[in-house]
């Protein structure tokens, strides 16, 4: 892991050079360590915005260097401009954003272009809490904190396209899902598997089992594992169902 941090590091000194304020890590490396399924999260905070060259320079660095294609971890980077973020305000724009879950668009031509990115609120709030810079100085002194009612939206104005994954993508949704419910409730980030133990101790004994699943995946060394029996698939969509049902309770704005 720490070979390949460095070459991420490296490739992002490569491209932006003196443009870069800090990288830092976020994700699993700073909520308990990485897992077997994990991807490798890391943010960079810039100065100013790429321009194609500097995009199609690091897509292509990336594209070499993340994902079982490249022997390694799948790397998901992001870049914000620091003016964008700070002070802060909500919708946050992101300047870039690599994920392996994006690959064959990369592949066909497609380059990252800025664009709104809700669960920014998140990423920032975990490398403030995480303090792990790869380059630059501490989080806090580049990052303003994330209120938490933005926390809050950005939770839920991801779950659309989450869901839009859930037949390609289970293990992760079923899990990410958990994740928004801990989160919305006691207002920790976890890793994947710590709030899938939260959740667990939580659900009504009928939905446990999908979750158990995904997180039996997740802690296994089977990268891609998508193995659902069919019984534990039919039972995706309600335990959907109810962990939805949860998350809408906590986001529904109290009444006055």
């Amino acid at each position: 892991m720490a070979d390949q941090v460095q070459e991420v590091a490296g490739l992002v000194r490569e491209v932006l050079g003196p443009e870069v304020v800090g990288a830092y890590l976020h994700g699993s490396s700073v909520l308990g360590g990485l897992r077997p399924a994990s991807d490798l999260d890391v943010l960079v905070v810039s100065r100013r915005r790429m321009d194609d060259r500097e995009r199609r320079a690091l897509l292509a660095g990336l594209l070499g260097i993340s994902g079982s294609a490249a022997g390694a971890r799948p790397v998901e980077l992001v870049v914000v401009v620091q003016s964008e973020v700070r002070p802060w305000r909500f919708p946050p724009i992101g300047d870039f954003l690599y994920g392996e879950w994006l690959r064959e668009a990369f592949e066909a031509g497609e380059v990252p272009q800025p664009e709104p990115m809700p669960d920014l609120a998140l990423l920032i709030t975990m490398v403030r809490a995480g303090d792990r810079p790869l380059a630059g100085p501490p989080p806090a002194r580049v990052l303003d904190p994330v209120p938490r009612a933005d926390a809050v939206r950005a939770s839920a104005a991801g779950i659309p396209a989450l869901l839009g994954d859930l037949d390609g993508d289970t293990r992760n949704v079923v899990l990410t899902l958990a994740r928004v419910w801990t989160t919305l409730a006691t207002g920790e980030i976890r890793s994947k598997d710590a709030a899938a133990d939260w959740a667990l101790a939580r659900l009504p004994a009928e939905h446990r089992p999908v979750l158990e699943h995904a997180r039996e995946l997740y802690l296994s060394r089977r990268y891609s594992e998508e193995s659902w029996s069919d019984e534990l698939r039919a039972r995706v969509g309600p335990h959907v169902e109810a962990v939805l049902a949860e998350i809408d309770r906590l986001a529904r704005p109290a009444p006055d």
